[in-house]
């Protein structure tokens, strides 16, 4: 997968607000874009995020059926997470994988990135396929506000639901399970 082009930076003229949320930044920014034009563009500042699409020895995903209160329903969605401070993409995968799924992984597999909402946000999601899953008798606590229900579906019956539009998946997701359709070969 090709890295991320490299930046083709706006001038920063000034920040005129900034608002601090849960593990996010807000802020509304006065800048001269690259062709000249001067405008105000409000950004998402995000440390960034790791996703897996795990795959059992027998083929079957492993996808969890989550609550999103911004959308208020719940999504399928392969477990992801947010990178903390310290953390690696890598690392940040395989400690959201134990707690929101219960497996762990022994061959990771990655995906390349993508950027998720570019017109608002800094994100960079950085995705793997993870492999050779191993059932944690106990898996670790997770975050207090994740409603979640982890689901087992064969690959046929995840591209049925993804073309019918019968269940939600999220576009981060989409994205990964193609890619790892690629790799896998299927």
């Amino acid at each position: 997968m090709a890295p991320l082009p490299p930046p083709e930076p706006a001038r920063h003229l000034e920040t005129t607000a900034s608002l601090e949320a849960r593990k996010l930044r807000f802020e509304l920014n006065r800048v001269l874009l690259p062709m000249g034009v001067e405008g105000s563009f409000g950004v998402i500042r995000h440390p960034g995020a790791s996703l897996a699409v795990p795959v059992l020895d027998d083929g079957r995903v492993v996808i969890l059926r989550q609550y999103r209160f911004a959308v208020a329903t719940r999504l399928l969605e392969f477990p992801a997470g947010t990178l903390d401070p310290g953390e690696t993409p890598l690392s940040t995968m395989q400690r959201e994988l134990q707690e929101e799924a219960g497996y762990s992984a022994t061959r990771w597999d990655p995906l390349g990135a993508l950027l998720p909402c570019p017109g608002y946000s800094d994100e960079v999601i950085h995705l793997f396929l993870a492999r050779e899953l191993t059932a944690l008798e106990q898996p670790p606590a997770g975050d207090d506000d994740e409603d979640l229900e982890v689901l087992l579906m064969e690959p046929g019956e995840l591209d049925r639901a993804l073309a019918s539009g019968d269940e939600y998946l999220d576009a981060k997701s989409v994205s990964a399970w193609l890619r790892a359709k690629q790799l896998l070969g299927i």
